[in-house]
């Protein structure tokens, strides 16, 4: 199998050395394949946080870890981490009802709108609250930009659209065009309108700005959600009592009963004159009950120490956590497995720990992550850069690893979204040392640069980046690796036909792998240092660390 592997690396005409000619005999595609198989199967359920699934999760990468002869990288000489959560769901049935000046409308949990709410309450009970446009729901003060204009939201639900202000205008304006900044990201919106004193936020649902369709917002807002445990204050200032999106279809209906035209009062809002827009003719009605609980879920850790700079530390992770059990699908399937999403991440950090460990010790200490509550608002990987298991001054850098590709072999590699990071040049480099490609994200308004793991680490200053896989397929160039990954994201992306199949094609999943060992083995026995370039907003926090490293 170890030849698949060596032509995968041949394919593009460039050679820089055989697989095996790496510790262990190199990356195995078939061991990557064994890995998604196993960890999308059935029997591991979706691989839900503090469920069943997780449980074999973990045991399983344990398992794994330790017959590569790694070490445990925990907590308390433990393979794992745990990270305190508090889980909150519905408790039965949503009931929702627009009032409307054309009558009442009953609203279906899932179909019109979905909705959730992470304060401390046993019940979410609202009577008639009215709507508020408050376009982007952006409140960007170095950007010149106030989307809320002092409006006052007690008792009143806030209705906002996704992405940032330029992601549909002709040209860029106060923000970055259609590269969508963390102001674009649902997280925030949900976040201001609390600041703000909001009742309710919904997010008004479109597939292009959101980067996914309705099926994916119903999968995630129909699932339980998940908080870092707080204080019962903060809990209630950090939340809206509902909060939740709603179907563009509905919006316009709203916009419409108020003699407004949805689209011209999208177009207002992408100016930073617009101001909030009452929708006191729709008056929202919810109530649901809430079930809540204090759970422990878990990274899993394993550590190659390093030689004589083991003190710092070079970082390897993805996310295990998937979506658990849900609503049937059409062909009634209730586990969404997260095959590529991300068993495929977890698959390329077991493999790189084999290898790693069949080979001579490191300089720097190798840290081999699977971190929880990705899906859930990256929890896990926000919990370990809060409570880091070697110092952030001295980790070098993280290589996170999101959604490699099933589908056969690329002439090129990816990250997600514009870090400003020199690790993107890095990748650059070894890609090329391989005789292939790397290629910038071509999806920068997806802003995925604010959806993966990597991101809690970069807020805090780590060099860090997320590596995908590249578009340019062997067979059929980059419309066909288009095709296939706009395929994936519109019908499979957090649904249950998210799984392995026997067809799947792990030689581009490999050869990707390879290149992640390649800057990963630089990284280990180097002594640079990763640097945040001019420009980014990362960069003070991390010269602020190497200052209190020197």
């Amino acid at each position: 199998m170890r030849v698949l592997l060596l032509s995968s690396c041949l394919f593009v005409g460039g050679l820089a050395h055989a697989a095996n000619d790496l510790p262990g005999g190199g990356i195995d595609p078939q061991a990557l394949s064994r890995h998604v198989r196993v960890l999308a199967s059935d029997e591991f359920e979706g691989r839900a946080p503090a469920s069943e699934g997780e449980e074999r999760t973990v045991q399983y990468l344990i398992e794994q870890f330790r017959s590569y002869g790694l070490q445990p990288g925990g907590v308390d000489g433990s393979w794992v981490q745990p990270v305190p959560l508090v889980r909150a769901q519905l408790d039965g049935a949503a009931t929702a009802t627009l009032s409307l000046k054309g009558g009442k409308r009953t609203l279906a949990n899932g179909a019109d709108v979905t909705l959730q709410s992470l304060q401390p309450r046993a019940r979410v009970q609202i009577k008639d609250a009215p709507l508020v446009f408050i376009g982007y729901g952006i409140d960007a003060p170095e950007r010149s930009w106030d989307d809320y204009k002092g409006v006052d939201l007690r008792g009143k639900i806030a209705v906002v659209l996704i992405n940032d202000a330029d992601f549909e205008t002709d040209a860029p304006g106060a923000f970055d065009g259609k590269a969508v900044t963390y102001y674009g990201r649902w997280t925030y919106k949900f976040e201001e309108a609390a600041r703000r004193g909001a009742e309710g936020v919904l997010i008004v649902h479109e597939t292009a700005p959101a980067a996914y369709g309705w099926a994916t917002v119903k999968s995630s807002g129909t699932s339980p959600l998940f908080d870092i445990q707080r204080s019962q204050d903060e809990a209630m200032a950090q939340h809206t009592p509902l909060r939740g999106w709603m179907q563009r279809t509905l919006a316009e209906a709203i916009f419409a009963d108020a003699g407004l035209d949805f689209e011209a009062e999208k177009r207002k809002a992408q100016r930073a004159d617009f101001k909030p827009v009452p929708l006191d003719n729709a008056r929202l009605s919810a109530a649901f009950k809430l079930k809540r609980e204090e759970v422990v879920t878990r990274n899993v850790v394993a550590k190659l120490p390093g030689a004589e700079h083991g003190d710092e530390a070079v970082i390897f992770s993805a996310h295990w956590d998937a979506f658990g059990i849900g609503e049937p699908d059409a062909k009634g399937d209730r586990v969404r497995r997260g095959a590529i999403d991300n068993a495929t991440g977890v698959a390329t950090v077991l493999e790189l720990g084999r290898v790693f460990a069949a080979g001579p010790q490191p300089q720097r200490s190798l840290y081999f992550v699977a971190l929880t509550a990705e899906e859930k608002g990256l929890l896990g990987a926000s919990y370990y850069a809060k409570h880091p298991l070697a110092p952030l001054e001295k980790t070098a850098a993280v290589l996170n690893i999101e959604m490699f590709s099933p589908d056969g072999a690329t002439r090129d590699i990816a990250s997600w979204g514009k870090g400003r990071v020199s690790l993107e040049g890095d990748l650059e480099r070894v890609a090329k040392a391989r005789g292939r490609g790397y290629s910038p994200d071509p999806n920068l308004e997806a802003g995925f640069f604010y959806r993966a793991d990597h991101f809690a680490f970069a807020r805090l200053g780590v060099p860090a980046i997320t590596i995908g896989p590249g578009l340019d397929k062997l067979d059929g160039g980059i419309e066909a690796g288009r095709a296939l990954r706009e395929k994936y994201f519109k019908d499979c992306y957090h649904q249950a036909c998210d799984a392995w199949t026997p067809s799947w094609d792990p030689a581009g999943h490999a050869a990707d792998t390879l290149l992640v060992y390649d800057l990963g083995l630089e990284l280990a026995n180097g002594r640079s240092w990763p640097q945040w370039e001019e420009g980014s907003e990362f960069r003070k926090a991390r010269d602020a660390s190497e200052t209190a490293r020197r």
